[in-house]
């Protein structure tokens, strides 16, 4: 069953594997040291999240995505991705300054962690489509640098850098892609890098194959609205800004 199964209606740069399976947490919302069955949350630093739900004893900062509670920050733009024909929403990329994040999760097995796996599947697919991958130690452990076939504006063949981060949690693996300013400069990459650290995933208790995408929702105020929430730079988490149909900045090197 392939990890990027499921297209969305935007063409960001996960889909280029589609068919291939940091800082400290805000003191409020900071989780007591706990203890995990699972060898991929112990071998991370004591505190360091991504966190599961249990962790985390309120919303704090964050917008409630449903299966995904995402932090904000000043200025963090949030745009929904929806599949074309089901209409669910599928993942949510945050963008800043030039930088992209999207986010996705997933139910992964109990006892073992999937990201070993799925970053060996995403570095064959790129390298299948004529792009460079490189397996490197990352802020969050193993990470993929990637340079993905792309073509410019003016039609121009080129590469487009991204970073695949991943973290294997209790019955859930996050996925992350930072493109943009944050896929080549490390300056850049920080703020969005904490807002991976500091998000909270909502595993529901229902029994899911590895690799299902856990459900992703609009939150209930802009459901309620029925329409679209254009909030100002660095709105809080009930008054998040989203825009589905806007695509965020890239960065595209020309050959």
């Amino acid at each position: 069953m392939g990890l990027f199964r499921r297209k969305a209606s935007t063409k960001d740069t996960e889909s280029a594997a589609a068919d291939a399976t940091s800082t400290s947490p805000t003191p409020d919302d900071a989780p007591a040291a706990t203890g995990s069955d699972q060898g991929e949350e112990s071998a991370r630093p004591t505190g360091r999240g991504p966190f599961d739900s249990s962790q985390v004893s309120s919303l704090g900062a964050r917008v409630d995505l449903g299966a995904i509670w995402l932090p904000v920050l000043p200025g963090l733009q949030l745009r929904m991705e929806v599949d074309k024909k089901s209409q669910k929403v599928t993942g949510v990329a945050a963008s800043l300054k030039g930088s992209i994040l999207q986010v996705q999760a997933f139910a992964a097995p109990k006892t073992m962690g999937i990201w070993d796996e799925v970053r060996e599947e995403i570095a064959a697919s790129l390298t299948k489509q004529g792009g460079t991958v490189d397996d490197v130690p990352g802020t969050f452990g193993r990470e993929l640098i990637a340079r993905i076939p792309a073509q410019t504006s003016e039609g121009k063949t080129g590469v487009r850098p991204a970073r695949f981060i991943g973290v294997d949690g209790p019955r859930w693996f996050l996925r992350g892609v930072l493109s943009g300013r944050a896929a080549v400069d490390a300056d850049a990459a920080k703020p969005l890098e904490s807002v991976f650290a500091n998000v909270v995933v909502v595993r529901d208790g229902s029994p899911r194959p590895p690799r299902d995408l856990l459900t992703l929702t609009l939150p209930e105020q802009k459901r309620a609205a029925g329409a679209e929430s254009h909030g100002p730079a660095g709105a809080t988490p009930q008054e998040p800004s989203f825009d589905p149909l806007q695509r965020g900045p890239e960065i595209t090197e020309t050959r």
